[in-house]
């Protein structure tokens, strides 16, 4: 008579265990609304292999429907991939701040920054809003003493080719990862501290954002993907 209620107690360690090891699972959202990247596609492709080599799941849409209480639980973290303009309702931002207070994280990969404008919270959990770029070129960027996995991979002075933001209405509270070398490049327009990636605690969740990212090159270029796998790993509650 005994026997089921051992055999019980004898799994229900074991489910436990497998419960405990559930992989963890993120969405990348690129739907865009004014201009869009071309590299949006090398992106996708890019955050499938990340979680396939790093083993996490990586679901990618660009339905905005998905931004309801019940479907955004099932993810970790969503990353916006270059997402422009106006691409959530007031119900899906409404939905997406319940979110993130739950304890959720978000990543935001360049354009991000380049999206709903009209939307205060999500500027400030961005971090800062696009304002301008100059042509695309090479550039030095300088890896601060804040420690994270996004940069610890990195040489103390980075020089790589891409599409460089001008920021407005920036975050100040945010912990910046990066700053690019003005003298470097033509078309800086923020002087001497010129931030490029950072991240924060915001509203109960975790945020982190890198302007890098604008060229499909940046897709297949390891130390990039490393930058935004940290980025990844923060966001979904791994170490600092």
């Amino acid at each position: 008579m005994r026997l089921p209620y051992l055999l019980l107690l004898i799994c229900l360690p074991l489910l436990f265990a497998a419960t405990s090891k559930q992989k963890k699972k993120i969405l990348v959202f690129a739907k865009t609304a004014g201009f869009r990247h071309a590299s949006i596609p090398k992106g996708k492709e890019a955050m499938l292999l990340l979680g396939k080599n790093n083993n996490f799941l990586v679901d990618t849409t660009e339905d905005a429907s998905f931004f309801n209480s019940k479907t955004l639980k099932q993810y970790d973290a969503v990353v916006f991939l270059s997402t422009t303009g106006d691409i959530l309702n007031a119900e899906q931002q409404t939905a997406f701040e319940n979110y993130i207070r739950s304890g959720k994280g978000f990543v935001g990969i360049h354009a991000a920054s380049d999206t709903e404008y009209e939307w205060p919270w999500y500027g400030r959990m961005v971090g800062g809003y696009f304002a301008s770029h100059p042509k695309q070129q090479k550039a030095k960027l300088n890896v601060t003493a804040e420690p994270h996995l996004s940069t610890e991979h990195l040489p103390k002075t980075w020089e790589r080719f891409d599409e460089w933001y001008n920021f407005k209405n920036r975050n100040a509270e945010v912990k910046v990862l990066l700053t690019i070398d003005e003298s470097s490049y033509e078309g800086g327009k923020e002087g001497s501290y010129h931030p490029m990636a950072w991240y924060h605690a915001y509203d109960g969740g975790r945020a982190f954002y890198t302007a890098l990212g604008h060229t499909d090159e940046s897709y297949k270029e390891e130390a990039f993907l490393k930058h935004v796998l940290g980025g990844i790993t923060y966001a979904i509650g791994g170490k600092k």
